[in-house]
């Protein structure tokens, strides 16, 4: 794609030279010979480059040049002129020209210098992009969840994101640590800085602290050169100190003493510099215990506890689940390109049940398998992996008889109640399946489902639609059995 040149100069020799060296580089030329002629074409296109002189026969470029960079969008402008001036190379550079030249000038050194202008337009327009798409993909109202847990947690980011405050962010591993970190720092005064991150567990010591404060030249084996340092290279910006409680206690020290001083001093050095950084801190560790045993410094820890945020595992936000589901199918659909597929009943049923020790990463793992070896248009509990339903199916906890006695009934009406479900998740919701995998007739189940305000997904049959009778024990045991036979002659 050839870019497009406008060039603006009152002599008219020397349009048309510039015309034909910058054609033969692939450019597409428009010339204008005063500022009049360059408004009318700056009011209709834009341009890639601007090549300006100064002394225009009806103005100064220099005006021109200001409102250019008025403009959104701007190109990258080169001034020319034929008087050398100091002055008006200052005050161009000042209003945002890329650059200064001067008549007569190098036909080579003149295209290397619009090349290099358009490189660094490229780059700025590059950097603006992601940086507008690092904004929407981190605020606050991008991360998934409508349970009341997480819309509390959305109105402590939207308050503490106008601070400066530190922050510590607890929760299992798993749970989106990072996601609200960065989320605070793009909903803060300090957005238009840095973002840096580091995971205080990955590191040894020594590689922490030259990580985070950074080293001089010959500080230790292998520092061939100085390095800033994660304090210092966020300057404005945030810090994000992950697994906090990983630190050991000698560099939980010298941590304490940066926060409190805001000074930092590298490795091998003897001066002290200045930082201005918000800190974010992460853990998934009880602090307040490892403070009790002595592990982590109570000072340290009312340094970074200023805000505390907690954020709630999956299994406390079970509503939060199918937006999850439905978020990470559409994500990973667009990356394999392939339509989005829907999720059976039975298997959103399935997934609501799960523990999800793993938090939303577990839950993102397994959409995106489903999702890439399921061959229909639904994912269905057959497409879930044996580990989670049989870890469900098995799940028998222990009962203990209390010592004030129990009311057996209801406990009994509890536990048929949660395996009637259960069989409705298997079957995807067909109530003579679930009877039969419960060794019951069809009307006992209908009339436990009735009773126990068990959720109903068939209709009755026309033949069946008399309410049933309460089933004796008797009457429930002979059925039962009957049941069972009939399901291993089958199996035979």
């Amino acid at each position: 794609m050839s870019r497009r040149l406008l060039i603006v100069d009152d002599e008219q020799s020397l349009l048309d030279f510039l015309k034909i060296l910058f054609r033969d580089e692939g450019y597409e030329v428009i010339t204008a010979r005063s500022v009049a002629d360059a408004r009318e074409v700056l009011a209709t296109t834009q341009p890639d480059l601007v090549l300006c002189d100064i002394l225009m026969p009806d103005g100064n470029g220099l005006d021109l040049l200001r409102e250019i960079k008025e403009r959104d969008k701007a190109p990258p402008v080169l001034m020319m002129t034929a008087y050398t001036s100091t002055r008006s190379a200052i005050e161009a550079m000042k209003l945002g020209a890329y650059d200064y030249v001067s008549k007569p000038f190098d036909n080579d050194e003149l295209k290397l210098l619009a090349e290099k202008a358009l490189e660094r337009a490229d780059l700025e327009g590059e950097n603006l992009y992601l940086k507008q798409e690092l904004q929407e993909r981190y605020t606050f109202s991008n991360i998934i969840g409508r349970s009341p847990k997480m819309q509390a947690v959305f109105s402590l980011i939207e308050r503490a994101g106008r601070t400066s405050s530190t922050v510590l962010i607890h929760g299992e591993s798993g749970t989106g640590k990072e996601l609200i970190a960065r989320a605070l720092h793009y909903a803060s005064p300090r957005s238009e800085h840095r973002f840096l991150s580091v995971n205080c567990g990955a590191l040894p010591e020594t590689l922490l602290e030259s990580e985070l404060f950074g080293h001089e030249r010959g500080a230790f084996t292998g520092a061939v050169a100085a390095k800033k340092g994660l304090f210092l290279e966020a300057t404005h910006g945030t810090l994000f100190l992950d697994e906090i409680g990983e630190m050991t206690p000698a560099m939980q020290v010298k941590l304490l003493r940066v926060l409190q001083e805001r000074k930092v001093r590298k490795v091998g050095g003897t001066h002290e510099e200045d930082v201005d950084v918000r800190i974010i801190a992460a853990t998934n560790q009880d602090l307040e215990a490892r403070i009790a045993d002595g592990s982590f410094r109570e000072d340290l820890f009312y340094r970074i506890n200023v805000i505390p945020i907690r954020l709630p595992p999956l299994r406390e936000r079970i509503e939060d689940i199918p937006l999850l589901v439905g978020y990470f199918i559409e994500k990973y659909a667009r990356q394999i390109d392939i339509p989005p597929k829907q999720v059976s009943a039975g298997a959103l049923r399935m997934l609501e049940r799960h523990d999800w020790p793993g938090n939303v990463r577990e839950l993102e793992n397994l959409v995106e398998r489903c999702l890439a070896l399921s061959t229909g248009g639904t994912i269905g509990l057959a497409d879930l992996p044996e580990p989670l339903t049989l870890r469900r199916r098995n799940a028998t906890p222990e009962v203990l008889l209390p010592a004030e006695g129990m009311d057996l009934e209801a406990y009994l009406d509890r536990v048929r109640e949660r395996l009637m479900e259960e069989a409705l998740a298997r079957t995807d919701g067909v109530q003579t399946q679930a009877a039969e995998l419960l060794g019951m007739t069809f009307r006992s189940f209908r009339y436990y489902a009735k009773k126990l305000g068990v959720k109903e997904d068939e209709r009755p049959r026309d033949d069946e639609t008399e309410p049933p009778t309460e089933p004796s024990d008797a009457q429930e045991a002979g059925t039962t059995k009957q049941a069972t036979k009939q399901a291993k002659t089958k199996g035979s």
